[in-house]
């Protein structure tokens, strides 16, 4: 054996090995950006604004919205998705759009977001619905039975909708709450329950 020949067995065996390696890593790398709900890029969260009113995204601006939905998604969620929350906010009463809450209320839902993901854990299903949010002053006076102190205003609320019954996700919540993970309203409506992290134990 010539010594072009020797080197030709070794050189082959790696350039092979190279190849797959490679398109293994191509693999891994298509995987971890394709589209998760509303998300492209799961390493660096951003989110599909198509998905979103365009008049509303205008508004709000998409840097802002981009912001808030990197700070939900560092909440790590199992069964709330950013984009639920997000879209709970483009919504209008009439003519007015509601808004994204203030920066500095954003650290307010994540307590009750958490709350939230083990209220769903418990149920074993995931939020098919965030029918409510954070809430401007604007938009909540025109919010039909909504309080004036309503903890949506603070950014504390949220009010839900699954699968299961609303029956069945408040006696949950409720259950959940004793265990001592959060304390909080619970509220029980036919459609939807309310869930907030207020600090003190309340129920309707």
């Amino acid at each position: 054996m010539t010594v072009s020949e020797a080197e030709s067995r070794i050189i082959v065996p790696n350039r092979r090995n190279f190849l797959a390696a490679a398109a293994a890593a191509a693999t891994g790398l298509v995987a971890t950006t394709q589209t998760s709900h509303g998300f492209l890029f799961r390493q660096s969260p951003r989110l599909d604004l198509r998905l979103l009113p365009k008049t509303w995204v205008a508004l709000q601006g998409e840097r802002q919205i981009q912001s808030y939905a990197k700070f939900l998604e560092g909440l790590s969620l199992k069964f709330v998705d950013p984009l639920q929350i997000i879209q709970a906010h483009a919504k209008t009463q009439g003519s007015l759009w509601n808004t994204l809450p203030p920066r500095s209320m954003w650290r307010s839902m994540g307590g009750t977001l958490k709350a939230v993901d083990h209220v769903a854990a418990a149920i074993g299903q995931p939020v098919r619905e965030v029918a409510s949010a954070y809430r401007s002053p604007a938009y909540n006076r025109r919010c039909v039975g909504a309080k004036s102190s309503s903890w949506h205003l603070q950014n504390f609320a949220l009010d839900l909708k699954f699968k299961a019954s609303p029956w069945t996700v408040a006696r949950a919540a409720r259950s959940v709450r004793a265990k001592g993970v959060f304390k909080g309203g619970i509220g029980h409506y036919p459609s939807f329950v309310h869930i907030d992290t207020r600090g003190k134990n309340a129920d309707w």
